[in-house]
């Protein structure tokens, strides 16, 4: 059983979707709670999830932070963190449900799973973006947070959970669980182009690039995340 928990702020046109795409493996019982936990929002995220059924919860603007509360008010043994505008394809649930046996059953060690990165846009740019970040996965382990975390909350515990990090709190946590413990399902996690469209797939994948290497070489997280703003916000 596994409580959802989606950080969100401004999301009021891609949360619908995502929270949508729960629908059926909350009628079959796997999905039992969802969490929206809301950053701050001026437009009607909070609204959209109440109207879902979400548990709603308001907390600070860092996305780290808001993790970590969702996933304090989470009451099931699996946790999946979902970004608002990741959808998860029909049949995710079968994926997740043998993934979750297999670490419950002792059949595999104690580990989280992470989808397949898609975009919901069309032409050669998502594709090639698309395949370079399967490689990642595929030789790094280390999945982005539109690519969501089904996790078992023993081990998010052990490992100690999301920090309050306004950014790069993905990589944080999945270099935490080390690439043993992190397993790619067969599954997609479909995500909204909408910045890479508004910004430039180049411009925005170097932009996340640049702040993962500065990350690595152990710049200061407040000083990566106000370049990553100002970058971001660059004519």
């Amino acid at each position: 059983m596994i409580s959802v928990i989606i950080p969100a702020r401004n999301a009021e046109r891609t949360l619908a979707a995502t929270l949508s795409a729960l629908v059926p493996s909350a009628v079959d019982g796997l999905v039992k709670q969802v969490i929206v936990v809301d950053g701050g929002s001026t437009d009607s995220t909070a609204e959209v999830a109440d109207q879902a059924g979400a548990d709603v919860v308001v907390s600070t603007r860092e996305r780290g932070g808001q993790l970590a509360q969702g996933a304090a008010m989470a009451r099931f043994p699996w946790l999946l963190f979902l970004h608002p505008g990741t959808v998860l394809e029909e049949d995710w649930d079968r994926s997740a449900i043998a993934f979750m046996r297999g670490v419950d059953l002792g059949e595999r060690a104690p580990s989280a799973g992470a989808f397949t990165f898609r975009l919901d846009d069309k032409g050669i740019a998502p594709r090639v973006l698309e395949s370079l970040v399967h490689l990642r996965c595929k030789v790094l382990r280390v999945p982005y947070g539109d690519q969501g975390l089904l996790i078992p909350r023993q081990l998010f515990d052990a490992v100690g959970g999301y920090k309050n990090l306004p950014i790069m709190e993905d990589i944080d946590l999945a270099r935490r669980l080390g690439r043993r413990r992190l397993t790619m399902l067969d599954a997609n996690a479909v995500t909204s182009a909408e910045q890479y469209k508004r910004e430039g797939y180049l411009l925005h994948s170097m932009r996340s690039q640049i702040c993962q290497m500065l990350y690595g070489v152990g710049m200061p997280i407040g000083m990566i995340a106000r370049l990553h703003g100002n970058i971001e916000t660059a004519p």
